[in-house]
């Protein structure tokens, strides 16, 4: 599988979220599967690719090319590949992946794992969104989800293609093992040209 992983290129305080990272990155070598990540050797971002190219792991690096020659290179990737804005990168990381990790991270974490689910709502694809929720991070994130839902502003239906675990191995299982759902979530049916 292409397995896009989105994390904070910051250092966080908690070694947790270090070590959940690194044994994710660990984990999606020894599984065979290519990672796609950001680019950048910072922070999470540097920690989980730098796990899976140790452990013989391929690894793609989308990074867009308005960042200095010195951002772009300093990670070594198996193969790096230049867009020329974020919102491209989140297109070719939707694009080219079958499957979606977040790691806890700020807000362009946060607009990463919500472009994921807003593309699967509108059925414009059927891939399943995981979040490792190492130390309860998202869960601020789920409970703004269900308010949402509670104020008629959103509907957890189409939140089925998220999944969620506090383990890496957990989450990889899971998405591993995903089947793809039927895009007839209530949005993508209000918006289908052929109902």
């Amino acid at each position: 599988m292409n397995i896009a992983v989105f994390c904070g290129s910051s250092s966080p305080k908690s070694e947790k979220y270090t070590t959940a990272a690194r044994q994710l990155g660990q984990l999606i070598a020894l599984g065979g599967h290519t990672l796609l990540y950001g680019g950048s050797n910072l922070g999470l971002m540097g920690t989980v690719s730098s796990a899976s190219l140790e452990g013989g792991g391929h690894v793609v690096g989308v990074i867009p090319s308005f960042f200095s020659e010195e951002v772009i290179l300093s990670q070594p990737v198996s193969e790096l590949v230049r867009v020329a804005s974020m919102a491209e990168r989140k297109e070719y990381l939707i694009a080219h992946s079958d499957a979606f990790i977040a790691l806890p991270g700020g807000i362009g974490t946060l607009d990463e794992v919500f472009e994921v689910l807003v593309a699967n709502q509108l059925g414009r694809c059927s891939k399943p969104m995981g979040l490792l929720n190492t130390q309860g991070f998202f869960n601020p994130q789920m409970e703004m989800l269900r308010h949402m839902e509670s104020e008629g502003l959103y509907n957890l239906t189409d939140a089925r293609y998220l999944i969620i675990d506090d383990q890496p191995e957990g989450l990889l299982q899971m998405l591993t093992s995903f089947v793809p759902l039927p895009i007839d979530g209530p949005v993508a049916r209000r918006l289908r040209t052929d109902a």
